[in-house]
């Protein structure tokens, strides 16, 4: 999810700002919305107080638009009349863009707090530091920032007699139907591009060649920078990676499966493939 222009990050309050504003109060990485289903609402309160749920761990993410906008979360497992309890994921479609994406900033600045309380070195309770952008040890120095995970996203395509196929697979975790490009996380001292050639080998047993950037996206499931490619079909029988793909294809252009939602690169990613080609088809314009 991209963040929009009309959106400062920051990590701390600026002087004199107003306490209230939107707040993204999260319950074990679910949102808690107001609203109806049709018309979900992020909640609005000149205070935490003024929040229908206690809160905790209160944490400034940025400004959209001039309006303050904090994270916190709550223990509270059932969410109030009026109220409910989603996954980010579940609201796509539903809640505007723009929250979407600084909700997903919103989790991922809970989660680094979450998950750095401690010292990795010596296990000291840790102190926020620069304002919240880190947190430092106050024993031994050691000091952590929040976790980014670079993962590489590729689509492979050729050209045949049918013209234009691409190369997609679905894992078991997709709702039914989906495929999508290839992906997988960047192991230690591995260059983007090795790791395309070698999850696309693992995952599907084909060989690429012509390996284009694309571009990137921030993805909060739960902490990944996407870093996407498009690249060319240069060998090989799909095998799929046990465990790992359900099913993997070639589709042709007049017969693509479902698509990962527009929120997503990787549906920015088959979208730019298809245009290259056929820029009036179906798909770009769902």
């Amino acid at each position: 999810m991209i963040l929009p222009s009309s959106f400062e990050p920051l990590w701390e309050a600026p002087a004199g700002s107003p306490t209230g504003g939107l707040w993204f109060v999260f319950h074990r990485g679910n949102i808690l919305i107001g609203g109806t289903r049709e018309d979900p609402r992020i909640p609005e309160a000149g205070t935490a107080d003024a929040l229908p749920v206690p809160v905790s761990d209160l944490r400034f993410v940025g400004l959209l638009g001039g309006t303050a906008c904090w994270a916190a979360r709550t223990t509270e497992k059932e969410a109030p009349a009026g109220f409910a309890f989603e996954g980010l994921r579940s609201l796509f479609n539903r809640l505007p863009d723009e929250f979407l994406a600084v909700g997903g900033r919103a989790i991922q600045v809970l989660e680094f707090d979450r998950t750095q309380r401690y010292c990795g070195a010596c296990a000291t309770p840790t102190v926020i530091h620069e304002g919240g952008r880190s947190r430092k040890c106050p024993n031994c120095g050691e000091t952590g920032y929040a976790r980014v995970a670079p993962a590489m996203m590729v689509l492979i395509k050729r050209d045949g007699p049918k013209g234009r196929e691409l190369l997609m697979a679905r894992s078991g975790r997709f709702v039914n139907g989906m495929y999508s490009a290839l992906a997988g996380f960047i192991e230690p001292s591995e260059s983007i591009e090795d790791c395309i050639h070698r999850e696309v080998f693992e995952e599907v047993g084909v060989k690429v060649s012509g390996l284009r950037y694309y571009g990137s996206q921030g993805w909060p499931f739960p902490h990944s920078l996407m870093i996407a490619y498009v690249a060319d079909y240069a060998g090989g029988d799909i095998v799929c990676q046990e465990d790992e793909i359900e099913d993997a294809r070639w589709f042709a252009l007049d017969d693509l499966p479902v698509l990962p939602n527009r929120l997503s690169i990787a549906r920015r990613l088959v979208n730019a493939v298809i245009g290259e080609v056929d820029p009036n088809h179906p798909a770009l314009k769902a």
